[in-house]
């Protein structure tokens, strides 16, 4: 189709009178699905979902490396209103993560809901209507709330380096793996050895004719408790739901005991003291062993779970190079301590951006202030991860200051309690405005900030993605679980500044489509 005719068919598409919907969801992950699922189970009908993708997962839709997986057992790294007893291992990879997401959607009805293909551009609040003014690349929409579900952990990093643009061999992402390119006897440069770099190196290290792997930090990499699941272990699991609660009910408390330790850094010592130990049985080199002994507290980053990472790391055609990547020269790779190697491939190991929503450059709000602009100088605040200052009607799934050491879909159920209370009330209250009280989200963040500074996260001596570059801890959760779950339990309209009544009928609903139209044209 040429400029002109995709110009003449969105002018089309904009000059229709656009339908007002209840609830709009963006983004078909864990959290978009989640979501769904429970609007319809409230009998809530009147939402739309959209997904840019051609299918739904989110983040096991687009990290496809070899080796990913979850580092969460899959007894609780799924949905609690969908048990699976076909998990082939007891921490589940990610083809079968994925195919869980799409059976679950397909279970509960929703896939046939979603408009897939279709990105949000740009999402403004109408101030004079009550609704969201949302452009997609499908054409305009309305809709009085919106859900983001759009997840942390979308944008992939890559440091901007010198030299980056002389190299002439291949180089991609961890979360964007080219599967075309044939790694077998090629000199890899792997770059990080974070939570990816982890998982995906054993299995390349095999077919590379040299792997290095430059490290700026040494992360904790302990033992992963995992194994396999036979045909009549899963046999066992559906025949009697009651062995998956109890390892579900299990592994939540060997998770609520980690996050323990995390807000009490003391308990920790002990516990890393033992892991070095079990770090020396495993590296014999003792050149290797310390370059890749932490030197902070366990826990201060995020911990990583691998049986296979070091002995990958001890094999005769892998260099692991403690120091970061700070330029590339043509073909050649140079280490902060000036060590140099010719490669052929440069495979980006560096995670995401994820200390500002990324949600936020396509969000304008009330004042029309684009959210990402407005904390290009702070970090990003939000009133238990949810909601957003001058944000209305609005909500945010995991956004700042909900992670724990848990299943991120566990975290995203527990919102969608906070978030499908508060859209309830708003439908049957005729709320047509609803507001966190800026006072609301300062105290809030005041004493979650105040109670981080004793968790390992702030004070366990390392540099990890939780703080963002004001030193700011934009991520975790202070407390405990079990505290964070009461918290969203139900949505306080008291916290909130309310209005009723506007853009309740049917004529104001044509004439904010018919503005809406006019500004797009």
């Amino acid at each position: 189709m040429t400029t002109a005719a995709k110009t003449n068919s969105r002018a089309k598409k904009t000059a229709t009178p656009a339908h007002i919907y209840d609830t709009f969801i963006v983004g078909a992950g864990i959290s978009g699905i989640a979501a769904a699922i429970r609007l319809n189970k409230e009998g809530y009908s009147n939402f739309k979902i959209i997904e840019k993708a051609s299918r739904v997962g989110g983040t096991w839709r687009e990290n496809t490396y070899p080796g990913c997986g979850c580092d969460v057992p899959s007894s609780l790294y799924s949905y609690s209103f969908a048990p699976s007893a076909k998990w082939s291992h007891l921490f589940a990879r990610q083809p079968e993560i994925l195919n869980y997401l799409e059976e679950t959607s397909n279970q509960f009805n929703i896939t046939s809901l979603i408009e897939f293909n279709n990105e949000l551009l740009s999402a403004e609040w109408n101030e004079a209507q009550h609704v969201w003014q949302l452009e997609t690349t499908n054409g305009p929409y309305l809709s009085r709330t919106v859900i983001f579900a759009t997840g942390p952990i979308t944008e992939a990093q890559i440091p901007k380096l010198n030299g980056i643009e002389t190299f002439t061999g291949e180089m991609f992402h961890s979360a964007k793996w080219n599967h075309d390119y044939d790694l077998k006897g090629k000199r890899i440069a792997v770059i990080g050895t974070g939570a990816s770099a982890i998982q995906f190196v054993p299995q390349i290290q095999p077919l590379a004719k040299e792997l290095y792997v430059f490290q700026r930090t040494a992360p904790w990499v302990v033992p992963k408790p995992d194994t396999d699941l036979s045909e009549f272990s899963k046999s066992i699991i559906a025949k009697y739901p009651v062995i998956q609660k109890s390892w579900r009910k299990a592994v939540a408390q060997s998770l609520n005991a980690i996050n323990f330790g995390l807000r009490n850094p003391a308990v920790l010592k002990p516990v890393g003291e033992i892991f070095k130990q079990v770090l020396k049985a495993q590296v014999k080199d003792p050149e290797l062993l310390k370059n890749v002994t932490p030197n902070f507290t366990i826990g201060c980053k995020r911990l990583l779970f691998a049986n296979n990472y070091y002995p990958a790391l001890q094999q005769p055609n892998t260099t692991l190079i403690p120091h970061g990547l700070v330029k590339v020269e043509g073909n050649t790779v140079v280490a902060a301590n000036g060590e140099r190697h010719e490669v052929d491939v440069i495979i980006w190991g560096t995670g995401f951006e994820v200390s500002h929503p990324p949600i936020g450059k396509r969000v304008k709000n009330e004042k029309g202030e684009v959210l990402a602009e407005l904390w290009k100088n702070t970090s990003p605040e939000a009133y238990l991860g949810t909601s957003i200052e001058n944000v209305p009607n609005a909500f945010l799934v995991l956004g700042p200051n909900v992670l724990v050491y848990d299943s991120f879909i566990g975290l995203a159920e527990a919102q969608l309690d906070y978030i499908v209370d508060g859209l309830l009330k708003i439908k049957q209250q005729g709320i047509s405005k609803l507001s966190i009280k800026p006072q609301v989200l300062r105290h809030h963040n005041e004493q979650v900030q105040k109670h981080l500074k004793t968790t390992v996260f702030n004070a366990g001596g390392c540099q990890s993605y939780y703080l963002d570059a004001n030193g700011r801890n934009f991520a975790a959760w202070p407390w405990s679980l079990k505290k964070l779950k009461a918290r969203l339990k139900t949505l306080n309209l008291e916290d909130y500044t309310l209005q009723y009544g506007a853009a309740a009928n049917s004529d104001t609903n044509t004439s904010v489509a018919a503005n809406t139209a006019k500004q797009a044209s």
